[in-house]
């Protein structure tokens, strides 16, 4: 049934997929490649809120509360993704418990990695804070940490 409501995009390297501000009209979930979810101001300083890979997904806030695109999502490879309009993701959620389940889990892992940067902001010192960036950087490479 889902893949009747899917449709695949490919997208080169440095494609804005949504920007911030946007009207939200879909949910994309990743294939391959990654993409980087930012905010920018008027001056053209940016701040870079998560790294996304294979498996993970964007833009269901707009879809859950009808509201703007609230950052902007740039590839930072080739990707492929799955869009999944907002009608036909309100319609599966609704008749989909394992979906509605798996969409709650990303958003809870989003807030609490929100809540361990506010807390590192709020309470690390400068020589903590680049500590936990070059962690939050680094990626898991025959079991080892690598930045």
């Amino acid at each position: 049934m889902l893949t009747t409501m899917v449709t695949r995009r490919s997208a080169s390297r440095s494609t804005t997929i949504m920007a911030g501000g946007d009207a939200t009209d879909s949910l994309y979930i990743v294939l391959s490649g990654r993409l980087k979810v930012m905010m920018s101001d008027s001056d053209g300083k940016e701040v870079i809120l998560s790294i996304l890979g294979p498996g993970e997904f964007f833009g269901e806030m707009g879809l859950i509360d009808d509201e703007p695109r609230s950052a902007s999502v740039v590839t930072i490879e080739p990707c492929e993704l799955l869009a999944i309009d907002k009608r036909d993701f309100k319609k599966t959620l609704m008749e989909n418990n394992e979906m509605c389940m798996a969409v709650m889990r990303g958003l809870v892992k989003r807030l609490r990695e929100a809540d361990r940067k506010i807390g590192s902001l709020a309470l690390l010192d400068v020589y903590g804070r680049v500590a936990r960036l070059l962690l939050d950087m680094a990626e898991n490479v025959n079991g080892e940490k690598v930045v």
